[in-house]
């Protein structure tokens, strides 16, 4: 007979290992014009920000978000490509219109 301070470490055990193994899918983005500029982002952080954040940021969002990462956060993206990257983050993880 288990007691319930064994069931309670077996259950925690079985939930660690399930989140474990979630975390472990890595993110691919999504094909599209501006694919190639957005993979930039790789240089600082993992792909998971984007699917985070999509629910959050529009265009004016994305727009903001790159901007900061270059101008804060010193991103190595050039200036010029600002633009594509917000375009292709907000046609393909922006925030859903209004309703």
């Amino acid at each position: 007979m288990k007691t319930p301070l064994g069931a309670l470490v077996a259950l925690v055990g079985f939930a660690l290992a399930g989140a474990t193994g979630a975390q472990e899918a890595k993110v691919q983005l999504k094909d599209g014009p501006g694919k190639d500029k957005a993979m930039q982002c790789i240089a600082c952080h993992s792909l998971d920000y984007i699917p985070m954040n999509s629910r959050f940021l529009d265009k004016a969002g994305w727009t903001g978000s790159v901007n900061k990462m270059i101008n804060v956060f010193g991103a190595p993206i050039p200036k010029e490509d600002v633009e594509a990257i917000a375009s292709y983050l907000a046609q393909n993880y922006g925030k859903p219109p209004a309703k």
